[in-house]
């Protein structure tokens, strides 16, 4: 009996290992609310998705309708910044996050679009919400017409806040749809989604979006947050002349969701809506393609953006042979593991760029232990600065394809190049 104990307890420790291995490397199994996407908003070319058709709840996303709805009644002139509306006793009683509204209290339009911004107010989507439709059940139905009329064909509202509600249901691809069209139908009020902190009747309240503070280039939109759908965010992120458009819904906790939007931006902003060719008229040098990569996980652990001390590398256009992008083996660090000299064949994982030299080393050393692949580091001039490229080489196009995509899965951003 003590044998058949042992080896019962034996064959129950296996099997929890086996399942937590299998949630600890397939976190997108483990975590079956994710889903997003990315598009240009010039061209509206999806640059990334994965699940974006999977049905989801939009928790607070919900409110960028309730503005859109809003922001359609004053340019209809049916109501202004100064338009005061009546809070009801529906309304005061909407639980947190809100302003703490009381039955009898009027809000004006103005300091209503900072509270559903910044502070997502409950209460004060309630109020819109009657404002608009009479009662927030007919505001619901108002409110799913337009997301058809936008092509949002598998959204549906019951609410103007997002609370809990069954039937409340959308897409990463309608909410993209609904922050796109936001921007190009209300140009005029879309920097309010930029605000940061605003008071009300005394109190300051500061945005839950971070995303704006600390990812370049990102100007709004909105986050949002349920049990059941857990961590959504919208973003907008523009540098230079192109600007993204992404929405990642389902992250674990806030920071894991934001580290997971920042990478997608950086990585579609670097790489455009189809593969970036790297023209260069030297006989020497050939041109790099830089191919889009699929993301798969939910919850990197990079840090966030600002943090990573890595530099996107431009797309450099030669327009003569005299203008030339270098690139040498650095010589003053020993690799770690010897770089076959094969240039111009081959598939690499580029995992980025770097300022300096050991910062380049040290990151694609730790790629390495996940991953097979030869460390090389190079140095590159372009624009007459000076930045170090790390990869891994000497891999096949698939080899370096489900390279990255296992890197992805563990926190590292990377894009797969031809050598």
């Amino acid at each position: 009996m003590f044998f058949l104990n042992r080896v019962m307890t034996k064959g129950l420790l296996a099997a929890a290992v086996s399942l937590l291995s299998l949630f600890l490397l397939n976190p997108v199994q483990a975590n079956p609310r994710y889903s997003s996407i990315v598009i240009d908003a010039d061209t509206g070319a999806v640059l990334h998705q994965d699940s974006a058709d999977a049905v989801r709840y939009p928790a607070s996303l919900t409110k960028m309708m309730t503005l859109y709805m809003l922001f359609e009644a004053m340019e209809q002139r049916k109501m202004t910044l100064d338009t005061p509306m009546k809070v009801s006793v529906h309304a005061a009683s909407m639980p947190q996050t809100n302003v703490a509204l009381r039955t009898g209290d009027q809000i004006k339009v103005r300091d209503a679009i900072p509270a559903l911004i910044v502070r997502s107010a409950n209460d004060v989507a309630a109020v819109v919400a009657e404002a608009l439709g009479g009662s927030e059940a007919n505001f619901g139905r108002m409110m799913t017409d337009k997301a058809r009329q936008l092509g949002m064909r598998s959204t549906t509202f019951r609410n103007a806040s997002g609370l809990p509600n069954g039937e409340q249901k959308t897409t990463a691809r309608d909410m993209v749809t609904l922050s796109t069209r936001l921007m190009k139908d209300f140009p005029k009020y879309y920097h309010y989604f930029s605000t940061q902190s605003f008071s009300y009747k005394g109190v300051t309240y500061n945005s839950h979006n971070r995303m704006v503070r600390n990812v370049p280039g990102v100007d709004g939109l909105k986050t949002g947050f349920i049990r059941a759908s857990g961590f959504n965010v919208a973003t907008s992120a523009k540098r230079g002349n192109r600007r993204v458009v992404a929405v990642v819904m389902g992250g674990h906790t806030a920071a894991a969701r934001d580290q997971h939007m920042a990478q997608l931006i950086d990585r579609s902003l670097n790489q455009g809506s189809r593969a970036i060719q790297v023209a260069n008229n030297s006989k020497n040098t050939r041109a790099a393609v830089v191919s889009p990569v699929k993301v798969n996980a939910p919850t990197p652990t990079l840090k966030p953006y600002p943090e990573q001390q890595k530099m996107a590398e431009p797309v450099v256009t030669q327009r003569s042979s005299t203008a030339v992008t270098r690139a040498q083996p650095t010589q003053p660090h020993p690799q770690p593991r010897k770089v076959e000299q094969r240039t111009n064949e081959g598939w690499a994982v580029q995992i980025g760029s770097y300022h300096e030299p050991d910062r380049a080393r040290a990151n694609a050393q730790a790629a390495a232990r996940l991953i097979p692949g030869e460390v090389a580091v190079t140095e590159v001039e372009i624009s007459n600065r000076k930045l170090y490229r790390a990869r891994l080489v000497g891999l096949q196009e698939n080899q370096a394809r489900s390279a990255c995509q296992s890197l992805t899965r563990q926190g590292f951003g990377c894009l797969v190049v031809r050598s």
